[in-house]
C-alpha cells in the first residue's frame, strides 16, 4: 500500500501531469490523424470512433505518466545512495584528524578556532584558546602571514618543555585554514646544545654551505673567513664531506690566527646536515714540535737505538761489540792553515767539510760519534745484524776523499785529509750527565787512530784486519807495515777503488 500511495503521490505531481498531458496531445493527434483522418474529414464520426480516438489519447498518457514517476523514484533512490555515500566520507574526514598522533586543527579565516583533535591539546592549551573561541590576535596575524608565504612555512608555539612547528594550509574552495603540528623538540634539543658547547661546532649542509656555527667556533670561523649561509671553501668542504662519509670519520687539521684545529665532521643523515666538531689542537702541536726539536737534538748526540734506551729509563748503558768498524778522518796541516785565517773562517770552513761527511755516514748508515778539533770519527756494527760494515765505511771513505777536491778548487784552500780505518772489537757507551756523549774505547779505536795518524794525505789508509775482509770487493795497494804498541808490525794497505 505505502508503494502504490507513494506511486500516486509522485503521479499526482503537477510537472508529472503537465508532462503527461503534454505527451498525450501530441502523440494522440498524430495517430488520432494517422487512423481516422479520412473518418473526420467525410463527417462520418461515430460513438466507437471516438471511443477509439480516446484510447489514443489514454494510452500515451498512462505511458508518459508511468515513465516519469519511475524515472523521478530511480533518482530518488540513488540520491540517497549518494547522500549515504557523501555522510560517510564526512564521517572519515573527521574522524581521521581524531586518530592522528600529529595535531591538526582548523581556524577560520576570521581566527575563531573551528576544530582541534586530541593531539592538539598541548598547543590550544599553549594559546590559550578552546574550540568555539578566537585565536590570540599575533598568533592569528603571524598564522595568516605564514600561509600566504609561498611556500607556507611554519611558526613554533612552545608548550612547557615541548616545541611544536605549526604549518597553516589554506584549504581551496573553503574559507578556513587546516593547521598541521609536528613536534620538534628533539630538533630544537639538537639545535641548542651546539650552543653550550665550549668547542667549535659547526654544521654543513650536504652541499658544502655552512648552515651554523656556535659563538665558540668564531676565532675559528673568522680566521678562515667562513660565514654562515656561505658556501665552505672547496679544499676544507670536500675532505669534511669525504670523511664525514665513512665510518670511522679522520680528522680534517686547518690553521687560521695563529692557532690549530682538528675538524672532525658526522654525518647526521636524519636530519640532513652535517656536523663539524672543532678542537684547539695548537698547544698539542706545539708539544710534539718541541718534543720532535727535541729528538732532533738528542739523535744529534746519539744513536737513535741508545737515545731509544735512555727514553726507556736505561741509566748505564755499556755494549760489547765483536766487531765494529772505525774510520778517523784528520785534516792535513791544520794548525798551520788555522793560523792564516780568521776564527769565523776556520769554522765556516770545518762546518762545510764535516756537514758533507755527516751527510755521507748518513747515507751510507754509519754513526758519526764526534769531532775532535779538525779530525772526525765515525763508526760502523752499532746496528745488530749489519754485517757489511767494513764495505759501507769503505764505499764512505773513498767518497769522502773525493768530495774534498771540489772544496778545495772553491776555496782556494790547501785543504787534504788523511783517512784510517780498522776492523775489530770495542766497548761503546754513554759518558757523564751533563754533555754526556756515547763514545767507542778499545785497540780498534786506537789502531784506527794511528791508521789516520801514519796514512797519507788524500788516501785511506786501512789495516790487514779491514783489508781480508774487503779484499774480494775493493782493489788494495801495499803500504807496508807501521809498529803498534801491544801488537807489533802490523801490514797496511792503502784503499784505491771498488773492483
Amino acid at each position: 500500500m505505502d508503494r502504490i500511495r507513494t506511486w500516486i503521490r509522485v503521479a499526482s505531481d503537477r510537472s508529472v501531469l503537465g508532462r503527461a498531458l503534454a505527451t498525450a496531445v501530441v502523440v494522440g493527434s498524430i495517430l488520432t490523424l494517422i487512423n481516422h483522418a479520412d473518418d473526420l474529414v467525410g463527417g462520418q464520426v461515430t460513438t466507437a470512433t471516438l471511443l477509439q480516438i480516446g484510447l489514443t489519447l489514454l494510452v500515451p498518457y498512462l505511458v508518459s505518466t508511468a515513465s516519469s514517476v519511475a524515472a523521478i523514484q530511480r533518482h530518488r533512490a540513488g540520491g540517497l545512495q549518494d547522500h549515504a555515500l557523501l555522510e560517510a566520507e564526512i564521517e572519515a574526514i573527521h574522524k581521521f584528524p581524531d586518530e592522528n598522533p600529529n595535531p591538526v586543527l582548523r581556524m577560520g579565516r576570521d581566527g575563531r578556532l573551528l576544530y582541534a583533535n586530541p593531539s592538539a591539546a598541548p598547543i590550544t592549551s599553549a594559546l590559550g584558546v578552546a574550540v568555539g573561541e578566537d585565536v590570540p590576535a599575533h598568533v592569528l596575524a603571524e598564522l595568516r602571514s605564514a600561509a600566504e608565504a609561498s611556500p607556507a612555512r611554519s611558526i613554533e608555539v612552545r608548550s612547557g618543555w615541548r616545541t611544536f612547528a605549526v604549518l597553516p594550509v589554506a584549504v581551496v574552495g573553503f574559507d578556513f585554514l587546516n593547521l598541521y603540528g609536528t613536534d620538534i623538540t628533539a630538533n630544537k634539543v639538537v639545535e641548542r646544545f651546539p650552543d653550550r658547547n665550549p668547542n667549535p661546532v659547526m654544521r654543513m649542509s650536504p652541499e658544502g654551505m655552512l648552515l651554523y656555527a656556535n659563538a665558540a667556533s668564531a676565532p675559528l670561523a673568522g680566521a678562515l673567513q667562513l660565514s654562515t649561509g656561505q658556501p665552505l671553501p672547496l679544499d676544507l668542504a670536500d675532505p669534511l664531506r669525504r670523511s664525514g662519509e665513512q665510518e670511522e670519520p679522520e680528522a680534517i687539521e686547518v690553521q687560521g690566527g695563529g692557532r690549530t684545529y682538528a675538524l672532525k665532521p658526522v654525518d647526521i643523515p636524519e636530519f640532513g646536515f652535517i656536523n663539524v666538531y672543532g678542537t684547539d689542537i695548537t698547544a698539542a702541536r706545539e708539544v710534539e714540535k718541541a718534543h720532535r726539536e727535541n729528538e732532533r737534538l738528542l739523535l744529534n748526540i746519539l744513536p737513535a737505538s741508545i737515545a731509544a734506551r735512555l727514553r726507556g729509563g736505561e741509566m748505564v748503558i755499556a755494549d760489547r761489540f765483536d766487531e765494529m768498524t772505525v774510520l778517523f778522518a784528520d785534516c792535513v796541516g791544520f794548525t798551520e792553515l788555522s793560523s792564516r785565517l780568521a776564527a769565523t773562517e776556520v769554522v765556516e770552513m770545518l762546518n762545510r767539510v764535516f756537514s758533507v761527511f755527516d751527510e755521507l755516514a748518513d747515507r751510507h748508515g754509519l754513526e758519526k760519534i764526534k769531532t775532535i778539533g779538525d779530525a772526525y770519527m765515525v763508526v760502523g756494527g752499532l746496528a745488530p745484524h749489519a754485517a757489511d760494515h767494513a764495505e759501507r765505511m769503505a764505499d764512505m771513505g773513498l767518497e769522502m776523499i773525493g768530495a774534498i777536491a771540489p772544496l778545495r778548487a772553491e776555496t782556494g784552500l790547501a785543504l787534504e785529509f788523511r783517512v784510517g780505518m780498522h776492523t775489530g772489537p770495542a766497548v761503546a757507551g754513554v759518558i757523564g750527565l751533563k754533555k754526556f756523549i756515547y763514545d767507542v774505547w778499545g785497540d780498534t779505536v786506537n789502531t784506527a787512530s794511528r791508521m789516520e795518524s801514519q796514512g797519507m794525505p788524500g788516501r785511506v789508509h786501512v789495516t790487514e784486519s779491514t783489508y781480508e775482509r774487503l779484499k774480494d770487493a775493493f782493489i788494495f795497494e801495499p803500504r807496508g807495515t807501521i809498529k803498534i804498541k801491544g801488537k807489533g808490525e802490523l801490514a797496511t794497505y792503502l784503499l784505491v777503488a771498488r773492483r
